[in-house]
């Protein structure tokens, strides 16, 4: 077989946050696969065709994918962010566990990308400076109870936290329910960031003491962090430095 299958994160929305590896891959594509917006921020170009869908058939695109690429075809495909991080790696390997022997001797290969989470991040401070974790909002692959559960958890252990896909208009309810959780595991204080479409022309953050957070702050393009019980403001003009120390008193 010589063809190829490349999965790469381009990053939380800017052109200049997509990495030189990544930049090198699409430059030598056949095929470009993602979901209809990723796919977009790739320009058409002679020799490369553009193989947009919907955001509901990830392992259909990824069959899709090693299909072209067993053909002989140079394949990417495409996830916003980084392809390991609630993305498009997981579904491709999946497939390739799922469908014929020869696809596992197939040349793939995952490129990072910065995700949103470390781009919201770093747009306020260092929230994540201790440690966290990182939760998908979204019911649609997993039940609510899990994420209920994991999101408990995660305040009682104290873990900064970074919510992907916090509210849609198709479940608008959740994040309600997400930050009556916190409130009764942490009643505290600490900060929670709204960082909306970071990167982007339409970029918006908004930093909210954790009580005084609302469900309607957030939609599916905002990335949500919460500090920990020890995270800090740095106040100043303008928005205010937030970070998580690195050292926890014994």
């Amino acid at each position: 077989m010589s063809g190829s299958l490349i999965i790469a994160g381009l990053g939380p929305g800017a052109d200049n946050l997509v990495t030189p590896q990544v930049q090198a891959a699409l430059d030598q594509a056949d095929e470009i696969v993602g979901y209809g917006p990723y796919v977009e921020r790739v320009p058409a170009r002679d020799g490369l065709t553009l193989h947009p869908s919907d955001n509901r058939v990830e392992i259909d695109r990824a069959r899709h994918a090693l299909e072209m690429a067993a053909d002989g075809r140079r394949v990417v495909v495409v996830s916003s962010g980084d392809p390991g991080v609630f993305a498009m790696a997981a579904a491709v390997f999946e497939a390739v566990e799922a469908g014929p022997r020869a696809w596992r001797d197939l040349e793939i290969a995952v490129l990072p990308g910065i995700t949103a989470m470390l781009a919201a991040a770093a747009r306020v401070g260092a929230p994540l400076g201790h440690d966290f974790c990182a939760i998908n909002l979204s019911d649609n692959l997993k039940p609510w109870a899990l994420i209920e559960k994991r999101l408990r958890l995660a305040a009682e252990a104290d873990f900064a936290m970074a919510f992907y896909n916090p509210r849609s208009k198709a479940r608008p309810a959740g994040f309600a329910r997400v930050l009556e959780v916190l409130n009764e595991a942490c009643r505290d204080q600490r900060p929670v960031i709204f960082a909306r479409a970071v990167s982007t022309p339409e970029e918006s953050i908004r930093i909210v003491p954790l009580p005084e957070a609302r469900p309607e702050m957030a939609d599916m393009r905002t990335m949500v962090l919460v500090g920990t019980s020890a995270t800090r403001l740095i106040e100043r003009n303008g928005l205010p430095f937030v970070y998580t120390p690195r050292s926890v008193p014994a």
